[in-house]
C-alpha cells in the first residue's frame, strides 16, 4: 500500500512534468528539480519501509510476550485447580473419618453408661435360649 502511494506520487509528478514540458519545454533547472524530487521521494520511501519493518518487529515481540503470559496463566490455572481439588478431597476424607470415629465413640459411651447397655446385655442373655432373638441380634450386630 505504501509502495503504491509513492509510485502514484512519482507517476503524477512525471505526468505533470511532461505536461509542463510539452507546453513550454524542459529547462535544465526543471530537470534538476525533478531529479531532486524523485531522489527525495525514494529516500522517503526507504525511510517509511524501515519504519514499517521496525513496527513489524515490535508487534512480533509483543505477540511473543503475550504468548508467554498466556502460557504462564494456564500454568497458574492448572496449579490452582489441582490445589482446590486436593483441599476439597482432603476435607471430604477428614470429615468422613471424623464422623465415623465420633459415631463409634458415641455408641461406645452410650453402651457403657446408659440403660441401653443393660438392655442389650439382657437381650443377649435371652438370645441364648431363643434362636429367633439371637438371629435378630446378629442381623443388627449386637450379638
Amino acid at each position: 500500500m505504501k509502495t503504491k502511494a509513492v509510485t502514484t506520487i512519482l507517476v503524477f509528478c512525471t505526468i505533470v512534468g511532461l505536461a509542463y514540458a510539452e507546453r513550454e519545454g524542459f529547462s535544465k533547472e526543471d530537470r534538476e528539480r525533478l531529479i531532486r524530487v524523485e531522489t527525495t521521494l525514494k529516500v522517503f520511501m526507504e525511510q517509511v519501509d524501515k519504519r514499517f519493518e521496525q513496527i513489524d518487529k515490535r508487534f512480533a515481540q509483543v505477540n511473543q510476550q503475550f504468548e508467554q503470559m498466556m502460557t504462564f496463566l494456564w500454568m497458574l490455572t492448572g496449579i490452582f485447580t489441582t490445589m482446590v481439588v486436593a483441599v476439597i478431597g482432603f476435607a471430604y476424607w477428614d470429615r468422613r473419618t471424623i464422623i465415623r470415629k465420633a459415631r463409634d465413640e458415641a455408641i461406645e459411651v452410650i453402651e457403657k453408661e446408659g440403660r441401653l447397655r443393660d438392655l442389650i446385655a439382657a437381650l443377649r442373655q435371652l438370645a441364648r435360649e431363643d434362636p429367633k432373638l439371637a438371629e435378630v441380634l446378629r442381623s443388627f450386630r449386637l450379638l
